[in-house]
């Protein structure tokens, strides 16, 4: 039974046909496409991972799916004391430590990138990179347990974790410093990649560059292989997913070598909601209702170290490393691709149940 508000079998298909008549070919069969029919245009597993993640008890924010009830003048009266505090004293404390950040980030890694590369050049770059992120993340009201950090990402390695907001990034970069990997954007955040690469080697790819597979795959590869260049970050869902579950990991991220260092991050909903639903927000009411919350709370767990096996190709690895990151986070593990966030589902998907179907039919001697 799911918490959901349906009620799922998760009997397997040819179990649950042969309750309903015999293995063979029948028409009664058809009930059973039409209720998982059913459930999956009520409440699919996918669709419900890109909205905001239900609350149990409300946190005095308008951050879950239900709209707001009318309950008693007293808190209502609570609410209005706290939209104003939100609002008209953390909100401009927090824009300032933000714009200290960011400004101090631009201007401190533009000044590092001016010396010759050395190992002094390579502490300066740390040193900035980890100031200029604590900066941000106190902007946040940022309170972060890191858990198990021996086990904390070397020079050399891939570092991979689950994707919730864009500020896991610096939720992470709070304890260490890393080389991001992405794609090159214009405005404020284009001057930031343009400052922070000049000091740290960082990998920003250009849009017609990000299409080609295999020069990601080699860049990344050239980078891995020099051990004294800072651990690359990556986000194998290559979308954000709102806090409840993981979803397929790329393989792209494991075909490249060297040790994956896996990261699980579970934020706290109960002071504030840091899923990015790009598909109903911008990026400017995003970090708005970010900024007005109480407060950015998370669990922050270092996973050991994972080596891909010999009997292993890219896809099995990753499913093993994303398994572990789920189990460790209290995460709902999804075999589903993110990028279903705004595309159809595949054929190859569709044509895998009627093969399924098939293969049932034949193995009990319906056809042929």
């Amino acid at each position: 039974s799911s918490q959901g508000i349906i009620e799922r079998d998760e009997t397997p298909m040819e179990k649950e046909i042969a309750l309903l008549h015999r293995a063979d070919f029948e028409f009664s069969h058809i009930f059973y496409f039409c209720r998982k029919g059913f459930e999956a245009i009520v409440e699919d597993e996918v669709t419900q991972r890109f909205s905001s993640e239900e609350l149990l008890s409300w946190n005095l924010l308008t951050r879950t799916n239900v709209n707001f009830h009318y309950i008693s003048l007293r808190l209502t009266i609570v609410w209005v004391i706290g939209v104003i505090v939100r609002y008209c004293i953390l909100l401009p404390l927090r824009f300032t430590l933000a714009a200290i950040g960011i400004t101090s980030m631009i201007v401190g890694t533009t000044v590092v990138g001016q010396l010759p590369n050395s190992s002094v050049k390579n502490y300066l770059s740390e040193v900035v990179h980890l100031t200029c992120s604590r900066i941000i993340v106190r902007a946040l009201s940022g309170t972060i347990r890191y858990h198990n950090k021996e086990n904390r990402p070397q020079k050399g390695g891939i570092c991979v974790a689950n994707h919730t907001s864009p500020i896991d990034a610096i939720i992470l970069t709070n304890d260490g410093c890393y080389a991001m990997v992405g794609q090159v954007h214009g405005g404020l955040m284009g001057v930031i990649q343009r400052a922070t690469v000049k000091a740290c080697p960082h990998v920003w790819f250009e849009r017609s560059e990000m299409k080609d597979r295999h020069l990601v795959t080699k860049r990344l590869r050239e980078h891995v292989a020099d051990k004294s260049k800072l651990p690359i970050l990556i986000f194998p869902e290559g979308t954000c997913i709102n806090n409840t579950s993981v979803m397929m990991f790329k393989k792209g991220s494991f075909e490249i070598g060297g040790t994956i260092y896996p990261v699980a991050i579970k934020y706290d909903p109960q002071f504030g909601d840091a899923f990015w639903n790009s598909s109903k927000y911008n990026i400017v009411s995003y970090l708005l209702r970010i900024m007005t919350s109480w407060a950015i709370v998370c669990n922050v767990w270092y996973l050991p170290p994972m080596v891909r096996k010999e009997d292993e190709d890219a896809v099995q690895f990753a499913n093993r490393v994303r398994s572990a990151i789920a189990r460790q986070g209290g995460l709902t593990e999804l075999p589903w691709d993110g990028g279903l966030k705004r595309a159809k589902v595949k054929d190859t998907f569709k044509e895998e149940q009627q093969k399924n179907y098939s293969k049932m039919l034949v193995r009990n001697g319906s056809v042929g």
